[in-house]
């Protein structure tokens, strides 16, 4: 799976609760904790996107997945391998 991007934008501190065991953890090992909240949250609005556009798109999914067992690939004729 690919890294997460995070674009830059204006930044705005913010408040977190945190274990404080990792947080000392991460600390003592040198890793920026913003950094790593940002990208995990980065992570998972990506991948809730995901999960959203799957679900609205689901019947359409389901529809065209039916054509194609039904009918065959459209351009299957066409194919080279």
């Amino acid at each position: 799976m690919h890294a997460v991007e995070v674009t830059k934008s204006t930044r705005r501190p913010t408040n977190l609760s945190l274990d404080s065991a990792l947080l000392k953890e991460a600390k003592n090992l040198g890793i920026n904790v913003s950094r790593s909240a940002e990208a995990g949250i980065a992570e998972a609005v990506k991948r809730h996107k995901q999960e959203k556009w799957l679900e609205d798109n689901a019947s359409a999914l389901a529809s065209s997945n039916a054509y194609v067992e039904a009918n065959g690939l459209p351009l299957a004729r066409h194919r080279q391998f």
